[in-house]
């Protein structure tokens, strides 16, 4: 806003500034500069009309391509009249997006589905401006179940590596698979160099293509959608799978046989990579539940230790909360943590503050209890001693009984302390990024 009203200004002041003949020259050199790419733009649509109308001639309609993209549309119109927030990375694996954690815990199906989802208006005006261009071309060009086999394994290829990369974030978006199209467009244009071709891409149709492909390029390149090594991997997909598909010497259509062939070829490739990928784990669940401990065990346990100093309850009785109640719950949320799988490196360092917080607590805690246990039983008096010497060594016993008691509490009170820092580091809040 601020720079439109200093642009309006700025139109003002010079307005008011220069003369009427200046201000009609001013504007017949923006009239001939706004003319140039309209000229332009004329001039290559009557260079690619043969172009056209032969891609009209062998496929009078493209069905995929108007397909994908009224389905992208409906998606994201649904989701912004939707719950939650557009942009919101549990708004969008709701929708399902991928998401690591989800995606190779049996829910692979969000490799295909996040192609359709989008986390805002730029992002899916970018990807539909490229898809419209080239979709409208190859679809023609390469046939309908080709162009969508290149189509969704470039974008499956891309959601793996996103996975691999980056598994606790959250992706989406066609950029991946709109890359395996591009690399699809170069091996055309690479064949056409070295056979006929009943209908070869001239330059000029590509060209019409730059614009679109430069905008494509240079937003996915800052805004990241997938990351630039998955649409890198895509494209390379696209061109691979395109090389084989169009092999055929005439019509780039390939064989039914070929096409299956090649999909079973990139079905396989996926698994291969999805394999290793199985079981990430989010180990957010996990940490709540330990966090959840200190709120739930601690004011039970004060309100006995309040009790306890009114007389109402015994030591004894605070020792068996403790060990009875208070500790198996460490011990669980121990051994939970333990046998934690696939937990992903940007995560190791939370595993690691809750199992170190679940041993200081657990040591507080049994240190305490060992502490009342001794309170509770306090050295006693043989009945058969008697004497200034008796008496003298029965109260050293006691002192020192009664400072290894204290000595005790005081070592509960500072690992107590060292496992609250610990348990602060972990309440900070845990994001999930969006790609």
């Amino acid at each position: 806003m601020l720079w439109a009203a200093a642009l309006l200004v700025f139109a003002a002041v010079a307005y008011c500034a220069t003369s009427e003949e200046q201000r009609t020259l001013f504007g017949r050199v923006l009239l001939t500069a706004a003319r140039r790419p309209i000229d332009a733009a004329a001039r290559n649509r009557r260079e690619c009309g043969p172009f056209l109308d032969a891609l009209r001639a062998h496929t009078p309609v493209a069905l995929v391509t108007p397909a994908i993209v009224a389905l992208n549309v409906i998606v994201f119109v649904s989701m912004m009249f939707g719950r939650g927030a557009l942009a919101n990375p549990e708004t969008l694996v709701a929708w399902g997006a991928n998401f690591g954690p989800r995606t190779t815990n049996g829910e692979w199906w969000r490799l295909v589905a996040s192609l359709f989802i989008h986390t805002g208006l730029l992002p899916l005006i970018v990807n539909l401006a490229g898809l419209v261009q080239l979709g409208l071309i190859l679809e023609r060009v390469v046939g309908r179940l080709a162009f969508v086999a290149v189509y969704v394994a470039a974008g499956i290829f891309a959601g793996l590596l996103s996975v691999a990369g980056h598994p606790v974030t959250v992706s989406a978006g066609a950029s991946g698979a709109i890359a395996g199209l591009y690399g699809l467009l170069f091996t055309c244009g690479v064949w056409d160099l070295f056979r006929p071709s009943p209908i070869p891409i001239p330059l000029v149709a590509v060209k019409r293509l730059a614009p679109a492909a430069a905008l494509f390029l240079v937003y996915n390149t800052f805004d990241g959608s997938i990351g630039m090594r998955a649409e890198f991997l895509a494209l390379v997909a696209g061109f691979v799978s395109g090389l084989v598909l169009t092999s055929g010497v005439g019509d780039r259509r390939p064989e039914r046989r070929l096409l299956g062939a090649v999909t079973a070829a990139m079905t396989a490739l996926a698994i291969i990579g999805a394999v290793p990928l199985r079981g990430i784990t989010d180990v957010r669940p996990e940490i709540a539940r330990v966090l959840d401990i200190e709120g739930r065990t601690v004011p039970g346990y004060r309100s006995a230790e309040a009790r306890f100093w009114k007389g109402q309850v015994g030591a004894t009785m605070l020792a068996d909360l403790i060990e009875r109640t208070i500790m198996p719950e460490l011990r669980v949320a121990r051994d939970r943590l333990t046998v934690l799988q696939g937990v992903p490196r940007e995560q190791q360092h939370l595993i690691v503050d809750a199992e170190e917080y679940v041993r200081l607590r657990s040591e507080s805690w049994r240190l305490r209890a060992e502490a009342l246990r001794r309170i509770a039983a306090p050295l006693r008096r043989d009945a058969l001693s008697a004497g200034l010497v008796a008496d003298a060594k029965w109260r050293d016993r006691a002192a020192t009984e009664h400072r290894v008691t204290q000595v005790m509490l005081g070592r509960a009170e500072g690992t107590e302390r060292a496992s609250l820092e610990v348990l602060e580091r972990l309440k900070r809040p845990i994001t999930i990024d969006t790609q």
